[in-house]
């Protein structure tokens, strides 16, 4: 039977888990704006870079040249999974790593994992990671996240003879819900350039380039390849932040439910100690009346 002591220590902890679960949900709010914003920054200069693809296709076209492909699919595949580095976000971890797997199959896949969380999964599985990246704390660390995965791989497709590079992430569907999707990174897919080549330019001519145009394509594919991935993380931190957000909602309606039950059984604890205490006196009362 819980004494009125236990009672308010179980209410005091009570309040402690209340006080860090709305401190959780107010950073995850701040948090989901904060990277909806960088993803939406990203939206122009990804117009840029798909320019840029679209003058050097149409000029590979006016002068004859047929259009770069991507070739048949040659060596192993190369994924990369973004997951997370912190808990507390539902099933988020689970669903992407549900999905990384069902892709992979039975296939040699050359893995890279951004978020411990993720990874930890994916080697439970029996598919442990080849390269393995953590979160960046905040925007300002994306950037460096990118490159790092970028030269990565680089070395995939150059050292270890992968063929297609795939990128699996969770983004949000409505509010809360997470939703698993992948893109194709390498190669650009074929009607893509076919689509990039025939589209109208959007001014009266063409811009002029001096540069290479085998080397200006390398360059324009490798930022594309950066905006892809910026992109993508960004929303898989917001969807991560909103699912942690929506785990935040339940525990407080839980925290609350649990606070109002102890609140009762408190109440109850103390008046049946009032109402014992006072039976006391009134007994002792009556001995000694009885006595005299």
């Amino acid at each position: 039977m819980e004494t009125l002591e236990s009672l308010s220590d179980a209410l005091d902890t009570t309040g402690d888990i209340q006080s860090i679960v709305r401190t959780m949900k107010a950073l995850s709010s701040v948090s989901i704006r904060q990277y909806e914003n960088a993803e939406a920054a990203m939206a122009d200069y990804a117009r840029t870079v798909e320019l840029g693809l679209m003058a050097v296709l149409r000029r590979h076209r006016q002068a004859g040249r047929p259009l770069p492909r991507g070739g048949g699919k040659t060596g192993r595949d190369g994924l990369i999974v973004i997951g997370s580095d912190r808990g507390l976000c539902g099933g988020y971890n689970d669903k992407i790593t549900r999905f990384a797997l069902s892709r992979m199959g039975d296939r040699p896949v050359v893995l890279g994992v951004i978020g411990t969380r993720a990874a930890a999964r994916l080697e439970a599985a029996g598919r442990p990671a080849d390269v393995l990246r953590s979160q960046p704390g905040s925007v300002e660390g994306l950037s460096r996240l990118v490159q790092s995965m970028i030269v990565a791989v680089d070395r995939w497709t150059q050292e270890q003879g992968v063929g297609e590079v795939w990128l699996a992430h969770n983004r949000r569907q409505g509010r809360i819900t997470a939703k698993p999707q992948a893109h194709r990174l390498l190669p650009l897919p074929d009607s893509y350039l076919e689509k990039l080549a025939r589209a109208d330019w959007p001014g009266r001519s063409l811009p002029l380039f001096r540069m290479d145009a085998a080397r200006l394509m390398s360059w324009l594919v490798q930022q594309r390849l950066f905006v892809v991935i910026y992109r993508a993380l960004a929303e898989a931190l917001a969807s991560e932040h909103a699912s942690r957000l929506a785990a935040m909602q339940a525990a407080e309606r839980n925290i609350e439910e649990r606070r109002e039950d102890l609140g009762q059984l408190y109440r109850l604890r103390r008046q049946e100690t009032i109402t014992r205490e006072l039976l006391d006196v009134v007994s002792g009362f009556e001995a000694v009346s009885s006595a005299e």
